[in-house]
């Protein structure tokens, strides 16, 4: 089984019309990350930019007390209790939209899931991915991201599986207001190709389990790798990262016509 990268490889379908469309997440994590590291770690900074971010649909706000989750929004001047709610007036323009079947089908905004503590939070988006590929929805990769809740992570098919593109949070903190804004993101969706957490895929595992088993090869690429570089006098930091960069640019086709 292969996977092969269909154009486009995922589509965002927005459902509530106020909802931030998503971007392509930023490999500095918005400016966030130390500069040492946006400059010279590869590794970090490429992982701060695969895949897109998608905030929330509106502002609003969450506060736990323990038992029982509570929610508002600005222009609520009070906290209710959140069983499952949907976004506001989104009912009437899902209905207008939809075909009459699926009338009063529009997903929940908000659903307190029974155990304590757990919210469901929808983004306000549906997504499909190409054939063979799925989309990992995890927190925002390498983002300092605001206390009082964690938010776990789901891999979807959405090549098949067409529906509302959430995320789950555990909050972290009691009596004290968690408030989410459209312009922080809530999520980074990745995208991953099936055959990369199929059961063969991960079965294909080996282990050296000492040093005295590193063969000639391997300490050959040790050396090449972590002390040949320290040994130059010229040595700069960011040597990864332009070996990294020069190796994508290599599998590229189209790298040498990019604008």
């Amino acid at each position: 089984m292969s996977a092969t990268v269909s154009s486009p490889l995922v589509t965002f379908y927005r459902a509530v019309p106020q909802a931030r469309l998503p971007r392509r997440a930023d490999r500095t994590a918005a400016g966030t990350l130390p500069m040492r590291a946006a400059r010279h770690c590869e590794a970090v900074t490429a992982a701060a930019g695969f895949g897109w971010w998608v905030f929330p649909p509106m502002e609003f706000s969450l506060l736990w007390d323990g038992q029982e989750i509570f929610w508002s929004y600005p222009g609520v001047a009070r906290w209710m209790p959140l069983s499952a709610a949907q976004f506001p007036k989104l009912r009437e323009v899902f209905d207008a939209a939809a075909p009459p079947a699926l009338a009063g089908t529009s997903p929940p905004f908000l659903t307190a899931l029974p155990e304590p503590g757990l919210v469901q939070v929808w983004t306000g988006l549906l997504a499909r991915t190409a054939p063979e590929w799925s989309l990992l929805v995890r927190p925002p990769a390498n983002f300092s991201m605001g206390g009082g809740y964690s938010a776990y992570e789901g891999l979807v098919e959405t090549d098949h599986w067409f529906g509302p593109l959430f995320t789950n949070l555990r909050l972290a903190r009691t009596g004290i207001p968690i408030t989410f804004r459209t312009d922080v993101p809530l999520l980074q969706a990745q995208p991953v190709p099936r055959l990369a957490y199929s059961d063969d895929s991960l079965a294909a595992m080996s282990v050296v389990e000492s040093l005295d088993a590193f063969s000639e090869r391997d300490w050959a690429d040790y050396h090449r790798t972590v002390v040949a570089p320290n040994d130059e006098p010229d040595h700069r930091m960011g040597a990864y990262a332009a070996i990294a960069r020069k190796s994508r640019r290599a599998a590229c086709p189209f790298a040498a016509h990019a604008g």
